[in-house]
């Protein structure tokens, strides 16, 4: 999986980057290594929002995009929220492909019987 790291308002500094590798490390090994991770990193400038750190990701799969978007008021914590978001959303993309060709499968031994 290819990560991109990219910031609004904000400067990505190497611990910023080595968190999100590390956040999305699991989901790296779940799908494709062509799969493209892209997190954009951002902060609120308006003072009344509290929780001003924002984290956006998207993940492109072959045939689908999985975006996810959390705030808090720590960048970390977004990053971290964000994750699981991900990882929630990898996991159920995952498990409806898998039932999706078991069912196929079954189809198809079905077929084969009745002819």
């Amino acid at each position: 999986m290819r990560i991109q790291v990219r910031g609004r308002n904000t400067q990505v500094t190497d611990e910023l980057r080595q968190h999100v590798e590390k956040r999305f490390a699991r989901i790296g090994r779940q799908v494709s290594d062509l799969a493209i991770l892209d997190v954009e990193l951002s902060e609120e400038r308006n003072p009344s929002i509290a929780e001003s750190q924002v984290a956006e990701a998207r993940l492109q799969l072959k045939g689908a995009t999985l975006k996810a978007r959390e705030a808090s008021p720590d960048m970390l914590r977004s990053i971290k929220l964000m994750a699981e978001d991900m990882r929630r959303q990898v996991k159920r993309h995952r498990e409806k492909r898998r039932k999706r060709s078991q069912t196929r499968r079954f189809a198809a031994r079905l077929r084969g019987r009745e002819a």
